[in-house]
């Protein structure tokens, strides 16, 4: 039987449902979503998007595998610019980020901030960490680099196949301004 978890946003009127557990874990560094949660942190989150050094850290499931029990209907979109192909999104309610989704995509990137502390699925590696700004220093606490990237990608292509190549659409007409 294929464990679910529930998990809620910071007030507790919206909820999502991941079936089994994440295909990766990942810390990303990339300047897109540093730029997205810094305007981001100007709104009153309910729940911190980045970790300590910067980078977002994000827990990945397939499309077919995350559920929204109450709906879309109290989620919010933020886009860097009109065009962007890649979309956070946070609560209406209280502001907690749910997820960062980019365009034609079959997977989430459920914001690691979802999960209790406790319970939080502990980050596998770090992408993106050429785009890491000057002075900024990363431990050697998770693996980084090509070799990691290619491995990250080899996961999203198994995820795809897994799914039939299907890109599930996720309809939310709310949008936030940061």
């Amino acid at each position: 039987m294929t464990r679910s978890t529930t998990l809620s946003c910071a007030c507790g009127q919206f909820h999502l449902e991941v079936s089994g557990g994440p295909f990766i874990t990942a810390e990303c560094h990339c300047s897109s979503c540093r730029a997205a949660a810094q305007r981001l942190a100007a709104l009153p989150l309910s729940r911190p998007m980045t970790a300590s050094n910067g980078g977002v850290p994000y827990v990945l499931y397939r499309k077919d595998r995350v559920s929204f029990p109450d709906g879309t209907a109290g989620l919010a979109e933020f886009r860097l610019s009109e065009g962007a192909p890649t979309r956070r999104v946070v609560t209406s309610c209280c502001q907690t980020p749910v997820f960062t989704e980019f365009s034609g995509g079959h997977w989430l990137s459920l914001f690691a901030a979802m999960w209790p502390d406790e319970t939080r699925p502990p980050m596998q590696i770090r992408t993106q960490t050429g785009d890491v700004p000057a002075g900024t220093t990363l431990d050697d606490s998770l693996p980084s680099g090509a070799m990691s990237t290619a491995g990250f990608y080899a996961k999203l292509l198994v995820a795809w196949i897994a799914m039939g190549f299907k890109v599930p659409k996720i309809e939310i007409t709310q949008k936030v301004g940061a």
